[in-house]
């Protein structure tokens, strides 16, 4: 029977700062390195833990593992129990695209341990759309390999503005998808194209700031306006010139909306109860 269920991984995680805990979850075929700018914005006044999920960056894929949100989780959850041992309090989720996917349903299973969300370009379920897009990067690295993926990759995931401006995110590809971590990718991903909360959003009662980039053509910006009529009492705001990948984009506006999440919550909430 062990066989049939992948040990956790032990994942690695960038951290730094003190303060409320504020947990940052990458996307599909990403790393911690994508919240680099907004680590250092947040870290002076929160304590911010920012994990490779496994198989990704330096963290590794446990043998058999099928990348399903249970494992996502189980994983997550041992982290936060790990890095806030000395302060087990709730913490702030903020999740990019398959991140936020992660980060809604962590919410739902386990809301004891959510203080917070904080959705970047996510949605409740992953539409014919996203699904399209994901095949096509299947198929872009199937017909041209690494250097194909990454030239869709660079199309679809940025402002396309943005992207001519900032000719080093093409080495920053480079780095990340010469790797061999493919197979992970197609793994996840298959499993997020099953992704579908649309029924349970209803119930969640966590705090809810949604951010949506109007350039994203990943994730149709649609979404974030079904997330916001979904989640009771969430939040909706909406960037212009803004592709998928807004830490990289838009880091200031991204850390400044994390840390007035965090800080409204942080106000709005009971003390924790003295030991």
């Amino acid at each position: 029977m062990a066989a049939n269920h992948p040990a956790p991984a032990e994942l690695f995680a960038r951290e730094s700062g003190n303060g409320p805990t504020v947990l940052l979850l990458h996307g599909l075929g990403g790393d911690h390195s994508i919240w680099a700018e907004v680590i250092e914005r947040l870290s002076p006044d929160l304590h911010v833990i920012a994990p490779d999920l496994r198989g990704h960056g330096r963290s590794p894929m446990p043998p058999n593992s099928t990348f399903s949100t249970e494992e996502m989780e189980s994983d997550l959850v041992r982290l936060i129990m790990e890095r806030t041992e000395r302060a087990p309090h709730p913490v702030h989720v903020v999740g990019l695209s398959a991140g936020a996917f992660l980060a809604l349903r962590l919410a739902h299973d386990h809301p004891g341990r959510v203080k917070s969300l904080v959705l970047v370009n996510g949605a409740a379920y992953c539409d014919p759309h996203t699904k399209e897009i994901i095949q096509s990067w299947q198929t872009a690295f199937r017909e041209g390999g690494d250097e194909g993926l990454m030239l869709r990759l660079i199309k679809d995931l940025y402002d396309r503005d943005w992207a001519e401006a900032h000719f080093e995110i093409v080495d920053r590809m480079h780095r990340q998808f010469t790797e061999p971590k493919v197979g992970v990718v197609v793994r996840w991903a298959d499993q997020l194209t099953r992704f579908d909360m649309r029924g349970q959003l209803a119930r969640l009662r966590v705090p809810t700031l949604i951010l949506q980039g109007m350039s994203d053509v990943v994730i149709d910006p649609s979404h974030g306006r079904f997330l916001r009529q979904s989640i009771p009492g969430s939040e909706l705001r909406l960037y212009r010139d803004t592709g998928h990948m807004m830490p990289i984009e838009k880091p200031q506006e991204t850390s400044d909306a994390i840390r007035e999440q965090v800080g409204k919550v942080e106000r709005e909430s009971p003390p924790p109860p003295s030991a």
